[in-house]
């Protein structure tokens, strides 16, 4: 397989940062409507930025809450954050094939922001798209990817944990990859979509690029035909 290009989500399948997510928004929410929230609420508000979220729960107070949110996540991020083992052996075995690397979030930019340096991550992507108040805009960012790399999507794979990173990917016509090895993943929904490959580790992942991917600009090489 020749590839242009690998685009990542950020949560759940670079970033084991779920934790930080949650507690950071609990703080900024019992603070501005004195009402603890539990993860499996906060994680059904998912698909808009984080501003689109507080814009829905507090829309009087949205701002407050967004910066209330911001202070915690770099706080809870410095203590809770980590990159999911091998991830930065996978993403130095794409680079050692010169293959272009980008992030697709619905994370805001500021939060991505700090996810990226304080993991240091930055030096590997060269896109970063992030999430919109409106809701997920996935399909949107992944074709501006293509446009700044300038190639079409049958050479290009995204790799997320959940289901709609697999729809955004058949809407653009990218190769759909999953992965499924954060602990809140369910590989059986990400199978059913029957997705170019599930990965249950980041180890996986890593052999498939090894056995799988050619190194970009290498032609693959041509069967030779003897005569009998």
């Amino acid at each position: 397989m020749q590839l242009d290009g690998m685009i990542f989500d950020l949560d759940g399948t670079v970033t084991d940062t779920f934790a930080v997510c949650f507690a950071a928004f609990r703080e900024a929410l019992l603070a501005c409507t004195s009402r603890s929230f539990s993860d499996e609420e906060i994680l059904a508000h998912f698909g808009p930025s984080e501003d689109g979220m507080f814009k829905r729960w507090v829309p009087d107070r949205w701002e407050e809450c967004l910066q209330r949110y911001l202070t915690a996540y770099e706080r809870e991020h410095r203590r809770l954050a980590r990159l999911f083992p091998g991830i930065e052996a996978a993403l130095d075995t794409l680079r050692a094939r010169r293959i272009p690397l980008a992030v697709v979030t619905g994370k805001g930019a500021q939060s991505t922001a700090i996810s990226l340096a304080q993991l240091g991550l930055g030096r590997y992507f060269d896109t970063v798209e992030t999430g919109s108040p409106e809701g997920s805009v996935k399909p949107r960012c992944l074709r501006r990817v293509l446009a700044n790399w300038g190639v079409t999507p049958d050479r290009v794979a995204y790799l997320g944990d959940v289901p709609s990173d697999i729809e955004a990917s058949r809407t653009v016509g990218v190769l759909p990859l999953a992965a499924a090895w954060e602990k809140r993943s369910d590989a059986a929904a990400l199978r059913t979509l029957e997705p170019l490959a599930v990965f249950d580790t980041v180890a996986q992942f890593i052999e498939w690029v090894e056995g799988a991917v050619e190194p970009r600009g290498v032609q693959p090489a041509r069967p030779v035909w003897g005569s009998a």
